[in-house]
């Protein structure tokens, strides 16, 4: 791992809460399998994504989340048409599809995805924009290349926290990628994604950190109870506000309650496994 990318200091033996009764084992069961089945549709509906419409791409999203046996809630104002950065913290792999579920987009995400059983061939299919996180020299081209869709009229997805964190702590955001929504000229869309136990108190299951596997982490929330996820669509940025990245980042960071992030940003820690440099 190279030197440039986020870390955090989330680790499942620390962060991911214990002892809640999980569901039953069938029941688990049922809900792995439907997610898997969903999935693996996608995939291989994936090339007709152009003659799918954005309700439809939604709708199937919310399906997938829902299979998995979490409770979604969107709330705020439908995201703007045309060229958009969707931007939002990042805690679980669940947050891909829940902000598809907002406005369906292109996706930022580390090179190594494209090796996931499934979700892989998912998401180069889908259009997903990959990044190498280990050539630091490529980020400007990369930028330039999320610039390019922008202006295009598509909207594109990113976590710039660059690394998942449990929920409970968050990470700052990196700016490099607020880059391309000026060069665009785009406006900038925040979303809020939190996780929710059946008592309304934080929850840490969906959580993807640290040393976790994918198959750990599907399985620990298909197996949680009463698990649900609150999605917060928050007042767009637009274009011409602000001048500079620096600014743009800070106006599109959702504020959190808890540890500031500054706080956390630097410590030691394990590195997530699904960092990625911007």
């Amino acid at each position: 791992m190279d030197t440039w990318s986020p870390t955090a200091p989330c680790t499942p033996a620390v962060c991911v809460a214990r002892g809640a009764v999980p569901v039953a084992l069938p029941r688990a069961v049922a809900r792995l399998v439907a997610l898997t089945a969903l999935l693996a549709a996608g995939a291989a509906l994936a090339p007709l994504r152009r003659l799918v419409p954005d309700a439809w791409v939604s709708h199937w999203c919310r399906t997938l989340v829902r299979a998995a046996g979490v409770r979604v809630r969107v709330t705020g104002a439908a995201a703007p048409a045309g060229g958009l950065l969707l931007v939002a913290d990042h805690v679980s792999w669940l947050d891909i599809p829940l902000l598809a579920a907002v406005r369906p987009a292109r996706m930022v995400a580390k090179s190594e995805i494209r090796r996931w059983p499934v979700a892989g061939a998912l998401a180069a299919r889908g259009g997903t924009l990959f990044i190498e996180r280990d050539r630091p020299r490529a980020l400007p081209a990369t930028v330039a290349r999320i610039a390019g869709v922008l202006r295009a009229g598509a909207a594109v997805a990113v976590f710039p926290e660059g690394s998942t964190w449990c929920g409970r702590a968050r990470g700052r955001f990196r700016r490099a990628v607020f880059q391309a929504a000026l060069d665009a000229g785009v406006p900038v869309q925040p979303v809020r994604v939190r996780y929710r136990a059946g008592d309304g108190a934080p929850a840490t299951a969906a959580a993807f950190v640290g040393e976790d596997t994918l198959l750990a982490s599907v399985w620990r929330v298909v197996s949680a109870r009463h698990l649900s996820a609150e999605v917060d669509v928050l007042p767009a940025v637009p274009p011409g506000r602000h001048r500079d990245r620096r600014s743009l980042c800070a106006a599109a960071r959702p504020g959190h309650a808890g540890v500031p992030a500054a706080t956390l940003g630097h410590q030691g820690g394990a590195e997530s496994e699904n960092t990625y440099l911007l």
